[in-house]
């Protein structure tokens, strides 16, 4: 990044899967982003968003809701505007969550997941899962405001195996090696 970068502004993040095979339960997954402040960066999230939900300054919203992955395209789109974003705020965690309705599922039951990050017309980051297979939730992008407060971004796909309520409580954490 260069003197004269303003860095990541305004982010899609966009979540695709296809809808289970017959006979069985429509698989749910959850775009679900967590902000936290400049005191506490690694620790509780200020808010988190999720389905039905937005940021209390609506700088983190939800544009697209799927429950079964039916449809053309991305089935779950969530915008973030950094560049809206209060300097309270040192990061910005985004993830998606497997619903866990009556059955256990991880990305590996998944028909087709799929993820695409992008600013503008340029995509920051792809992925589909397949280094997380077992999990049952996954990071998949992190911001991180800079000195000069610009947001940088930081891709990479994390596993996390347990309940969507403790993922969305814990994401934020920092990662050990």
């Amino acid at each position: 990044m260069n003197g004269l970068s303003k860095g990541v502004g305004k982010v899609e993040v966009a979540l695709r899967w296809d809808p289970s095979p017959a006979g069985r339960p429509p698989a749910d997954l959850d775009l679900v982003a967590g902000t936290y402040s400049v005191d506490d960066p690694y620790g509780d999230p200020s808010y988190v968003v999720h389905f039905d939900s937005r940021s209390p300054d609506g700088t983190i919203y939800l544009n697209r809701d799927s429950q079964d992955g039916k449809g053309f395209g991305f089935d779950e789109v969530m915008t973030l505007e950094l560049e809206r974003l209060d300097a309270r705020y040192a990061r910005v965690v985004v993830g998606v969550a497997i619903q866990q309705r009556g059955e256990d599922r991880s990305f590996g039951d998944v028909s087709q997941p799929g993820l695409r990050i992008r600013e503008g017309y340029t995509d920051l980051a792809t992925d589909d899962f397949s280094g997380v297979l077992g999990a049952t939730a996954a990071t998949v992008a992190e911001f991180v405001r800079d000195e000069t407060g610009a947001w940088e971004f930081r891709a990479g796909v994390h596993g996390f195996e347990g309940d969507p309520a403790a993922f969305a409580a814990t994401m934020g954490a920092a990662r050990r090696p």
